[in-house]
């Protein structure tokens, strides 16, 4: 190969780890790969042959078939989390309650290995939400200015920042005495 088709190689490949990337970001792309993956031993163990020697432990239980389905579903809701991710809240919840479920019907969630990855990929796919774009334009609110940002408000000059009616609060966290709104532990 020359150095110029290595380059295209390199090229594409770079283009096409971008994509996914930016694929990746717009959905809960973790949580639906530790859903999925949750799903594979929990309907693999009970179908498995463990061979010690010359003996051979089947896994096997009355409930292989309900382990089999609960797999195969967990399966389907991580594949959904990545492709439907509209609905990735009853994705998350249904793969926590499928996972709590695995617990009994099949062999401890798939040796604990299964309820674990399920639990933890619904819990994020609850949790995920979309990137909203940032404005550039976007003024700062003088109450949200922070120390860097002291170039977007500028402070004004024999403001007193009192609020109406302040005076009469009770509760302690007027601005007047220094609390600013924010309550004291202790």
């Amino acid at each position: 190969m020359s150095a110029e088709a290595q380059a295209g190689v390199g090229d594409r490949f770079g283009h096409a780890r971008r994509t996914f990337r930016t694929w990746r970001g717009q959905r809960p792309f973790w949580a639906g790969l530790l859903t999925l993956l949750g799903g594979i031993p929990i309907m693999y163990f009970p179908y498995a042959n463990l061979t010690l020697g010359t003996m051979t432990i089947r896994m096997a239980t009355t409930a292989g078939a309900g382990s089999l389905i609960i797999g195969a579903l967990l399966v389907v809701l991580g594949i959904t989390m990545w492709f439907q991710y509209q609905s990735r809240i009853f994705a998350g919840v249904a793969a926590i309650l499928l996972a709590l479920v695995s617990l009994v019907v099949s062999n401890f969630g798939g040796f604990v290995i299964g309820f674990l990855l399920a639990l933890i990929g619904g819990a994020l796919a609850i949790s995920w939400a979309e990137a909203k774009p940032q404005d550039k334009g976007a003024t700062v609110d003088a109450g949200d200015a922070r120390p860097e940002d002291a170039a977007a408000v500028p402070p004004v000059t024999g403001a007193t920042y009192r609020v109406a009616g302040a005076n009469h609060d009770e509760s302690g966290t007027s601005p007047d005495n220094g609390t600013n709104g924010r309550h004291r532990a202790g």
